[in-house]
């Protein structure tokens, strides 16, 4: 089973988008370990609404929290604990695509943090990246981190806006492939989904 981690430089990056057009693209399972936020909605619940293919099974969340903020801090507002010994991968024979909670350093409790997931995991990682004010710094300091641990970067996909002097600069320092690039879209749904879903389907 192949696993690839999608994780972002920080909070509402487009982890989400990118993820439903891979499970698009690739035909694969997708999954949610940990989602904060629940009251208002999920990011499982968004791919299940954008992706169109009838192969890609949808797993359930090892913790959904209602309140959205950190892990760690939604976790004990409800009482509980997140232990990553007890997230483990679900049973599927296809291309499993793991989305992350905002960035890398994210807790999950007081002792491990987001990249601690990746790691126990041993999955492939694609970053995504969307350009701001200080987005090369995180971008910079994301890949430094991945490095540190070993971890197979499989490259960066860019969202949102272009600016080319912010990517340019980010893909001569990290030497990372770039795996494709994002628009900025105003009305997501299928159609929209399954359009960029073609230009990622070199990465079966």
């Amino acid at each position: 089973m192949r696993k690839i981690f999608v994780t972002g430089i920080g909070t509402d990056v487009g982890k989400t988008l990118v993820s439903s057009i891979l499970v698009e693209a690739l035909q694969a399972d997708y999954w949610k370990p940990v989602q904060t936020g629940s009251f208002f909605s999920t990011d499982t619940a968004k791919v299940q609404k954008w992706i169109s293919n009838t192969v890609s099974q949808i797993h359930p969340e090892t913790y959904c929290l209602k309140q959205y903020m950190s892990p760690h801090a939604a976790a004990e507002l409800e009482g509980t604990e997140i232990k990553l010994e007890n997230i483990n991968i679900p049973a599927t024979d296809k291309t499993l695509i793991i989305e992350g909670a905002g960035g890398l350093m994210v807790p999950l409790n007081r002792s491990e943090f987001m990249i601690d997931m990746i790691t126990k995991f041993d999955a492939e990682v694609i970053l995504v990246v969307q350009n701001y004010l200080g987005s090369i710094n995180h971008t910079l300091l994301s890949v430094e981190a991945l490095k540190s641990r070993g971890l197979n970067v499989l490259g960066l996909i860019f969202n949102g806006p272009p600016h080319q002097l912010s990517e340019d600069i980010i893909l001569d320092t990290t030497k990372l492939k770039l795996l494709g690039r994002i628009n900025k879209e105003t009305d997501l749904d299928k159609s929209v989904i399954s359009r960029y879903a073609k230009a990622f389907e070199y990465l079966k």
